[in-house]
C-alpha cells in the first residue's frame, strides 16, 4: 500500500495525529501546510521544528495562506501565538529554511502516480488545499480513494455559536469539496467532544511531548471544564485503525453567506459517498493517549 497525504495547519492535535499515525505504521508520502492554527509562516516553522524534533522523515510543502474568499482568520486567541501550548518545553523556535510552496502542485503529483494504488487523504485544517486541487486538477477528484476531514459540526460550533473551526476558516473551500462528490469521511466536532481526557489521563511520554500536551489540556482546564476533547488525532484513527470508528452515510451542505451562521454545517442522514463518524468499538482515547507514550524526541 502506498502512503497517505497529510493536509494540516499544524497545531499540537495536529503533531499528535502525524504521531499516531507513525505509532500505528503508517506511511506518510507528503504533508501540505495551510493556514489555519496560525498564520502560513508559524504553521511552516511547527511542521519543520517537529519534523527535526521528533525524527519524521515527511517531505513537507506550504500551501494556501489565506482562505479562498474570505480574510485569513486563526485560532491563536485560543491556542497562543504560535498555535501551540505549553506547559514549559516548546518547539525549537530557532529561524531555519521553510519548506518550499507547491503543495498543490505536490499533491496532484502525488494523485496521479502509481493510480493502481489506493489514494486516501487525511485533512487536519481548513480544506483550502484541497479546494484548490480540485479546482485546478478536476480530472484527478476520481483518484482520490478517501478523504477524511476532522471537521463541521452536527451541533453546536466551537469557533463561533454555530461553526466549528475548520469550517469557518474556509466555508466555500469545505463546499468545493463537498460538491467534488469524492468519497469523504468527517470526524465532526460532535462527535470528537464524546472522546476526552483528563489530568490523570497523561501519557508516559518525552518531556516535550508532555508539556505540550499538558498546553493542549489546559484549555479546557481554564475554561472550568474537567476534561479536553481529542480531535486531530480522531481522524488520523479513521485512517490508521478504521475499524474503531464507525460512519454512517449522509449529505452535508455548509452555509457560505456572510451572516452568523457562515461555517456552519448540516448533517442529513441519507445515502451517499460523504459519511460522518457516529461511534466507536474501543477506547477512543485510550488509543490516541497510548499513541504517545514511548516517544524519543532529538535531545530530550
Amino acid at each position: 500500500m502506498t502512503g497517505i497525504w497529510v493536509d494540516t495547519d499544524f497545531g499540537f492535535d495536529d503533531l499528535w495525529a502525524l504521531l499516531l499515525l507513525r505509532h500505528f505504521g503508517c506511511v506518510v508520502a507528503g504533508v501540505s501546510l495551510v493556514a489555519g492554527n496560525a498564520p502560513l509562516a508559524q504553521v511552516a516553522r511547527n511542521a519543520v521544528a517537529a519534523k527535526e524534533a521528533y525524527g519524521f522523515d515527511w517531505p513537507l510543502w506550504q500551501g494556501a495562506s489565506r482562505p479562498l474568499v474570505r480574510a485569513p482568520e486563526t485560532a491563536t486567541r485560543i491556542l497562543g501565538p504560535t498555535g501551540m501550548r505549553s506547559r514549559g518545553k516548546v518547539l525549537d523556535a530557532a529561524v531555519r529554511d521553510l519548506p518550499p510552496s507547491g503543495a498543490v502542485d505536490a499533491l496532484a503529483n502525488w494523485l496521479r502516480a502509481n493510480h493502481e494504488e489506493p489514494r486516501e487523504i487525511l485533512a487536519l485544517g481548513p480544506l483550502t488545499n484541497i479546494a484548490h486541487c480540485l479546482q485546478a486538477f478536476p480530472d484527478l477528484a476520481n483518484r482520490i480513494d478517501r478523504l477524511v476531514w476532522m471537521g463541521g459540526s452536527a451541533g453546536p460550533g466551537n469557533h463561533t455559536a454555530l461553526a466549528e473551526f475548520n469550517a469557518v476558516a474556509d466555508a466555500e473551500a469545505l463546499d468545493v469539496v463537498l460538491a467534488s462528490d469524492i468519497p469523504l469521511d468527517v470526524v465532526d466536532l460532535t462527535f470528537c467532544r464524546t472522546v476526552t481526557f483528563g489530568p490523570n489521563d497523561l501519557p508516559d511520554a518525552d518531556p516535550l511531548t508532555r508539556d505540550l500536551l499538558g498546553g493542549y489540556l489546559d484549555i479546557a482546564l481554564e475554561r472550568g471544564r474537567p476534561e479536553m476533547a481529542i480531535y486531530d488525532p480522531l481522524a488520523a484513527l479513521a485512517i490508521a485503525r478504521p475499524e474503531c470508528i464507525a460512519f454512517a452515510p449522509c449529505k452535508i451542505t455548509v452555509e457560505t453567506d456572510a451572516t452568523e451562521a457562515y461555517g456552519a454545517t448540516t448533517f442529513i442522514d441519507r445515502q451517499s459517498r460523504t459519511r460522518r463518524s457516529v461511534g466507536a468499538s474501543v477506547d477512543l482515547a485510550r488509543l490516541c493517549l497510548d499513541a504517545l507514550e514511548g516517544e524519543v524526541v532529538d535531545g530530550l
